[in-house]
Order: structure tokens, then sequence, then C-alpha cells
């Protein structure tokens, strides 16, 4: 049957720009800077993973990659910006648990929906939550400080309300039985003299956040949230190990796309990011920030979706255990 012109044009009208576009107008991808955006201030673990990323991938894209902070409402300002950016592969998210999988859960007023608005790229860092203590802390297992912090007030501090490390306390609390105080700090880094000093027992922060004291003996991380013990701290035991089953929990990095973009373009972008993460010199510098490498798996985009769903779900249900609502 005859298409009217009046229909063509109201099809036309209803079809997203990069789908009328031929194949031919992505073969030359990309043909110009890539910009990759970090919702968080320069300085941090975010901005450092986006950096290393940058300078991976750009070698193999033949573009340079621009690392451009667009920090705000905790991520959510620089994601809604790529959220809404064109699906063309030249604007990207340095995304984390932030902007993906927390801030729904307690950010009334999310611009985006981390589930619908990205595809993903791949995850290229992992740092594992640990819990630190202050030396004067007497338990030294993960059953000793359980028991013990239902005896007397065991203080942790972490990076904020509603923050990953939070949500990671919260789930520990739940998963052990234990009754541990949490105290909100404005950053990771803002709880490390507290530590030292003794202010509180100790934190639930990424392992970097105080490695190197726990290497000096100021401080001592007592098991990690990881599958396995960091190479960088082999003295230190999982909390699997420790006898909290299947717990898990980090702070991670990666890379993502606005939705809708071309599965060509998502495919070149997670090939030249899986070569980055294969190059001995970034693996270096990953591990000695303190972090663990990603398994091959989840460096793919099905594997850093699959994560960020299930993360996504893991913040939900932290989020019920610590009674936080979206404000």
């Amino acid at each position: 049957m005859p298409i009217s012109r009046r229909t063509l044009l109201t099809t036309l009208a209803a079809t997203p720009l990069a789908s009328l576009l031929p194949r031919e107008a992505f073969a030359a991808y990309p043909d110009k800077p890539i910009r990759l955006i970090v919702p968080f201030a320069a300085g941090g673990n975010a901005d450092l993973v986006a950096r290393l990323v940058a300078e991976g991938m750009s070698p193999t894209l033949g573009q340079t990659i621009v690392v451009e902070s667009r920090a705000g409402a905790g991520g959510s300002l620089g994601a809604a910006a790529v959220a809404t950016s064109p699906p063309d592969g030249y604007t990207l998210l340095t995304g984390s648990n932030g902007p993906l999988t927390v801030n729904p859960f307690v950010q009334a007023k999310l611009s985006y929906d981390p589930l619908k608005d990205f595809v993903a790229i791949g995850l290229a860092n992992l740092a594992p939550h640990s819990i630190v203590l202050h030396n004067s802390v007497p338990a030294k297992t993960v059953a000793e400080l359980v028991e013990l912090s239902k005896k007397q007030q065991i203080a942790l501090g972490t990076s904020g309300v509603g923050s990953a490390s939070h949500m990671t306390l919260a789930r520990f609390n739940a998963a052990t039985g234990a009754k541990i105080v949490h105290v909100p700090y404005r950053g990771g880094g803002a709880l490390v003299g507290d530590v030292l000093a003794g202010t509180v027992s100790g934190a639930m922060t990424e392992v970097s956040t105080l490695v190197e004291h726990h290497n000096q003996g100021k401080i001592r991380i007592l098991a990690v949230a990881a599958q396995k013990r960091p190479s960088k701290i082999p003295d230190v035991p999982t909390m699997i190990e420790s006898g909290v089953k299947d717990f898990t929990a980090a702070s991670y990095v990666g890379v993502l796309a606005p939705a809708k973009t071309p599965p060509e373009v998502v495919t070149l972008l997670e090939k030249a990011l899986i070569k980055a993460l294969a190059d001995k010199g970034i693996q270096d510098k990953f591990i000695n920030s303190g972090a663990e490498l990603v398994p091959e798996a989840q460096q793919t985009s099905k594997g850093f979706a699959d994560y960020i769903k299930q993360e996504y779900e893991n913040s939900r249900e932290a989020a019920k255990l610590a009674g936080l609502k979206p404000e």
C-alpha cells in the first residue's frame, strides 16, 4: 500500500536522527576528538581512571580523548549532560557508583534513568571497600569486630550519607548482625585524619584510601570486600574468607555512552578500552593505587551492563537497610 507524504513525514519526525543516518556516516568514526566527562571534581579516583583510560584508548581510536570535569549533585549533573548528548560516540561518561547506582535511591529529582539512558562500554576500575581500624581497637578478625560492636560502641566513618561506602556498611551490619555506628564524612579523604588519630574506631572505605598507612603500621585493614586479596596487601583476608558469605563491594569506574549510540561505535570503543586495560603500565598504576584489575568479562559492554544492574539492586537493598529515602 503506498505511503502518504504525511505518514512519511510523521514517521521521520519520530525517528532518532542517528538511526536515519547511513552506516557510511559512522564508517569514519572517530574523525574528531572525543570528550570523556568526569562528573566529579578533578583529582579524585574517577578523574585518575578517566585520564589513564583516555591515554590508553586514544592510540587505538586515532583521536584525542579530552577529559572534562563537570561536577555537581553527587555526579548527577555530569551524568545528565551525557545522557542528553547526541548518541554519536563523541561524548562519553566516566560512570561510577554515585550517578549510576546510588543517586537513584537518595535523590528525588534525578533527571536521567541510569538503566535506560546509557549504553555501557566497559568497566575499567574496581577499588574494593575495606574495614579499617585504629590500632586501639582490639578486634583482630571480622568475627571479633562483630562481637565487640555488640558490647561497646564501634564507630566507622564513610564518605558520607548515601555514599557507596555507607551502602556497604549498611549491608555489612545486616549480613553479620554487627551494631556498628555510622559516622558520615564529606569524602573519603576527609576521614583519614580522624582514623589515624583514633577519633573514630575506623572506616569503611576504599582500600586505596589508607593502604599506605596500613603498610606503615599506623592503622590496620581488617578485611577487604573483594573476591581475592589485593596484591598490595596480601596479608589482609577478604570478607568471604572472614566468614561473610559472598560479600563483595567496591567503588567502580567505567565508561558509558548515551543510549542509542550505534552498535558499531560501541563495539569500537569497547575494543579500544579492552586494549587499554591490557596495557602493563596502566595495570601497574591501578594496582599501585590499591585497586584490583577488572575481570575480562566485565571489561565488555555486556559485562559492565550486567554489573550495573546487580549494583543497582544491591544499592536498592542497602538504601532500605540504611533507612535512606530520595530527597
